[in-house]
């Protein structure tokens, strides 16, 4: 036995002997192609966790298991190295720089073009994290992530479209939103876009990237990719996630006792019974929002293909507003002939929306203002002795329906079928030689339905009966679509790069609508089609078509990636415009110095990159012009039938033909940097640049001895300028501990700088008021307020007293002046991506800093001039003489304390934390064992906070979005909410 024991302790000392001695401890410098040493750089024993970072002069030791291990050498910036240690014990490395993100491919207008030779303003926007993001809409994708590019959710109602600005706004009435490009096809609408598709989002800020789109482009063009299937990798993805929603702020109103008090002192009689109400509970409540997304990909050298289908459904805080998408998409790639490929993209979409008013007040029936508005003395419903059961009205106010009939009382919705797509041929002539034919579709069928109550609801009862419910139906069907043919010649030689693009498109789209309206409705409420309707009070239908034929050129040069140029030329011409002013011509050129290629630059060793770049370029504005805008057209009024019948009456228009309606154009300059430094740990992007519009697009008022109301006009001059800063940083990148950070920040300054004829133009009404709020006039931005200024509440009186602006003794509507501007000082974002084993932390900030807004919800909230309920803010008012305070004293029917005036003007400056995702990968060893290549879990929260000075819901709301020229005003919009989401990916 002991001889066995003693046996067994040798052998296992020689097993271990044996171990020890398979050790190898490898030492070794690492240094750069310029012979630097790179302290921090990492070695890895592959396919293990033992590894090691280089010290500050570049050495490293690490001990490895055996001469077969292979160790990994890499950092950041720098391509990565392997080497099989055999019998060395020392290994010296000389990484070479990674080009990679030079070479990066940039989609551009009609090709693209290497991320290192880009001489242009263009914001790359990573869409890794949309699949573990809420995301409904593409715009979302950009919120917060490019510099120059605002993006702001004006309402948080589902379904409602984003608001962007790129650079600032450059017109009034000509539209401002950027011009979409999905897969090479020009749109103004991407929310029906499954945003899981995407692959790619480049947006392009400056004239001289987005000149190649020419009339469609001063407002910024996005262009965006979706995803491909890639040869011999096939893949099965999905995901879902679900989530609730919340109010994000709760505006406090008076309880039912204060109310009643308030109420007597306005001098009305009301006590608190037995029946109250919480209104904001009953409106108030939780959202849902939930998505299943499916796709499959794959194919071989010739054929690929990626399908995908989703749906989507959103569950509004406000009920019944609802969003519902149903969306599917089939990707082609088909190399039928060595020289001719075959690509297609189609996708359609299926979207519901459900409606709730908002955007106005208590009176006029609209939920925000409706819940924070409605007594909360009365009860929900009542019993009424010919309707039944009703929708409570407010007492003191005859008509005035609590926010549930708001809610309820309506049956109102939209529905739209579009089909997107387009079939693109390439067909290579000779080597270098390029054409490409691309046809695309473009066609929505749209329907609105609305249905008003005939019993329960004031409105859809009418006078003692008369309107016994209303009703309405829109339908309407828009089909635009595009041809385009290009040929690109691409040639190199030496260290000269030359690319040469040609070609034409045309674009055209038809629209028809037709409407019928109708009353008299069965008490019983089961049909709410106009079939059910005893009389039809409006029935119309209507058509119009443009049509857009475009010529356009590209020439880029550059040599050794070092010297670059680039000219880009488009003529565009419209049927919108008359004939001798159809045309506009949008000329760009744009060039870069790589100064970093410079001999001078050999011994800078923290600069891995230096570029100066600087472009100029027009663009056009069309997209808010009417079809027919330079045309007077005649309308047509029903008459009395005669007997033989002569027709319906003529009416001549409203505004006056104008044939010299030009194009806005819009030129901009642009200059300048991007640098990367220290082996691309820090990337850094500064922009500034200046755009000014000229025939700036205004209906200018005409005297009523024209017969005409106004005239469109190219009648003003806008300007913008500006400075950004993206900057990108590599914080920590160890072996199991990654932090990253991308920083951007945007100043831009808006002004008007010319108006002809008219030097003043008003914007905005108010329920009540007779005033606007927004004023345009000559050394103002858009989104100026205009009113009076409020010096505080009269102790003696507990009036507001209005400053004497003019001096002239009196106060008059001259004492009226600039209150402020919606238009922001700058906007910022910051993203951090952190990344610890198989888990995942990323949180986004936004921000907005200087603007102010216009809250005229508390013209109705702190107004204490009718019977609405008020804010809590009221319990500070004026009620005795000597009383020092800001809110004034209850009137009754007297809104002289509530005038447009600096009283509701707020800091709008905010920073919100947009969202935050924590996430967990499996780990690729398990997740092999169930046949699974990845699998991820997340939670994610959205809008988790704010931190603002400003009083109302939300300070990026705006109740006005059809001008340009109204920002920032606050008036019951539907407010943004917070959410909560789980998520679960899993790729196979």
């Amino acid at each position: 036995m002991g001889k066995r024991v003693t046996f067994f302790i040798a052998m296992l000392f020689t097993i271990t002997s044996l171990v020890h001695a398979q050790d190898v401890v490898v030492k070794g410098v690492i240094k750069d192609q310029q012979n630097q040493a790179l302290p921090g750089a990492s070695v890895v024993v592959k396919g293990s966790q033992a590894g090691t970072v280089a010290d500050v002069d570049g050495n490293y030791s690490l001990t490895v298991p055996n001469s077969q291990a292979v160790l990994v050498f890499s950092f950041i910036g720098y391509g990565t190295q392997e080497v099989t240690t055999g019998n060395q014990t020392e290994i010296n490395v000389t990484l070479t720089a990674d080009q990679r993100s030079l070479d990066e491919v940039v989609v551009i207008g009609y090709g693209t073009q290497k991320r290192g030779d880009v001489t242009t303003s263009i914001a790359s926007v990573n869409t890794k994290d949309i699949e573990e993001r809420p995301i409904l809409q593409a715009a979302q994708a950009l919120q917060g992530k490019a510099a120059g590019v605002q993006v702001t959710q004006p309402s948080g109602k589902p379904g409602a479209a984003l608001s962007i600005r790129v650079r600032g706004a450059t017109s009034v009435q000509a539209g401002n939103e950027p011009l979409y490009v999905i897969d090479g096809v020009p749109t103004m609408d991407t929310r029906d876009l499954n945003v899981n598709d995407i692959e790619s989002m480049q947006v392009l800020k400056d004239a001289s990237s987005a000149a190649i789109y020419g009339a469609r482009a001063s407002n910024g063009v996005v262009i965006i990719t979706t995803k491909r299937g890639k040869a011999n990798q096939s893949q099965v993805n999905f995901g879902t996630y679900y989530g609730i929603a919340n109010i994000a702020k709760k505006i406090n109103v008076l309880n039912p006792q204060q109310y009643a008090d308030l109420m007597n002192d306005m001098g009305n009689n009301v006590t608190v019974g037995s029946e109250t109400t919480d209104w904001n509970k009953e409106v108030f409540t939780t959202g849902h929002n939930q998505n299943y997304q499916l796709s499959f990909s794959g194919g071989t050298d010739k054929n690929k293909y990626f399908v995908s289908g989703a749906i989507t459904k959103d569950d509004g805080i406000i009920k019944p507003a609802s969003y519902k998408r149903y969306a599917f998409r089939a990707n082609l790639d088909n190399q039928i002939k060595s020289w001719f490929k075959l690509t297609t993209n189609f996708s359609y979409a299926n979207a519901s929306i459900r409606d709730v008013k908002d955007n106005n007040n208590a009176g006029r029936n609209a939920v925000v203002l409706g819940a924070l508005g409605a007594p909360p003395t009365m009860g929900i419903y009542t019993e009424h002795p010919v309707r039944g059961t009703i929708f409570t009205t407010n007492p003191l106010k005859a008509g005035w329906d609590n926010p549930l009939a708001a809610m309820y009382g309506p049956t109102q919705g939209t529905k739209d079928n579009r089909v997107f797509g387009n079939v693109v041929g390439d067909i290579t002539l000779a080597k270098g030689l390029f054409v490409r034919s691309n046809f695309g579709v473009d066609y929505l069928n749209h329907s609105n339905d609305y249905y008003l109550d005939p019993y329960r609801t004031t409105e859809g009862w009418g006078s003692e009966g008369s309107t016994h419910g209303l009703a309405n139906a829109t339908r309407s069907n828009s089909f635009t679509y595009l041809w385009e043919n290009t040929v690109n010649y691409e040639k190199s030689w030496s260290k000269h790069n030359l690319s040469a693009l040609a070609g034409t498109t045309i674009q055209k789209n038809n629209w028809n609508n037709s409407y019928i309206a109708g009353r008299d409705f069965p008490a019983d409420g089961i049909v709410k089609t106009i079939n059910a309707a005893n009389e039809i009070t409006n029935a119309y239908t209507e058509q119009s078509e443009w049509f857009l034929n475009s010529y356009l050129g590209r020439l880029m040069y550059n040599f050794d990636s070092k010297y670059l140029i680039t000219a880009n030329f488009r003529a565009d011409g419209s049927s919108k415009l008359a004939r001798g002013n159809q045309w506009g011509f949008f000329p760009s050129v744009s060039a870069g110095w790589r100064i970093s290629a410079e001999p001078f630059m050999k011994d800078v060793k923290f600069i891995n990159d230096l570029k100066l770049r600087g472009g100029w370029g027009q663009n056009g504005n069309q997209e808010g012009l009417s079809n027919y805008a330079s045309y007077g057209l005649n309308s047509y009024t029903r008459r009395t039938a005669t007997n033989p019948p002569s027709g319906p009456a003529i009416t001549r228009p409203t505004y006056a033909p104008n044939p010299d309606l030009r194009w806005e154009t819009t030129t901009q300059t642009n200059i300048g940097v991007d640098m990367s430094m220290l082996q691309g740990r820090i990337t850094v992007a500064l922009d500034a640049y200046l755009k000014k519009t000229n025939d700036l697009l205004l209906n200018v008022p005409l005297p009523n001895t024209t017969g005409y109301s106004y005239i469109p006009r190219n009648s003003g001059k806008l300007e913008n300028k500006g400075l950004e800063m993206v900057l990108s940083t590599v914080n920590f990148d160890k072996t199991d501990f990654q932090w990253t950070t991308d920083f951007n920040i945007a100043f831009n300054r808006n002004k008007i700088t010319e108006l002809q004829l008219s030097k003043v133009y008003r914007y905005a009404d108010v329920e009540g008021r007779s005033d606007q709020i927004i004023i345009l006039q000559e050394g103002a931005s858009l989104g100026t307020f205009y009113g009076y200024i409020s010096d505080g509440v009269n102790p003696e009186t507990g009036d507001i007293m209005y400053r004497d602006v003019n001096g002239d003794g009196a106060f008059t509507p001259q004492d009226r002046t600039i209150l402020g501007s919606a238009q922001p000082k700058f906007t910022y974002g910051m993203n951090n991506n952190l990344t610890y084993k198989d888990f995942s932390l990323s949180f986004l900030f936004q921000g907005s800093q200087g603007n102010k807004a216009f809250n005229a919800s508390r013209l109705e909230t702190e107004g204490m001039y009718d019977s609405k309920n008020q804010s809590t803010e009221v319990l500070r008012r004026w009620q005795n003489p000597g009383d020092i305070t800001d809110i004034p004293r209850a009137t009754d029917g007297n809104v002289n304390n509530s005038l447009i005036s600096s009283r509701f003007v707020e800091d709008a400056s905010f920073l919100r934390l947009k969202s935050t995702t924590l996430s967990y990968n499996l780990n690729k060893d398990w997740a092999s064992k169930i046949r699974m290549n990845r699998a991820s879990i997340y939670v994610t929260a959205q809008n988790l906070f704010t931190l603002t000075k400003y009083k109302g819901f939300d300070p990026e709301v705006n109740a006005f979005t059809s001008s340009g020229a109204t920002l920032g005003i606050d008036y019951g919009t539907y407010p943004v909410s917070r959410a909560f989401i789980l998520g679960l990916n899993v790729q196979f």
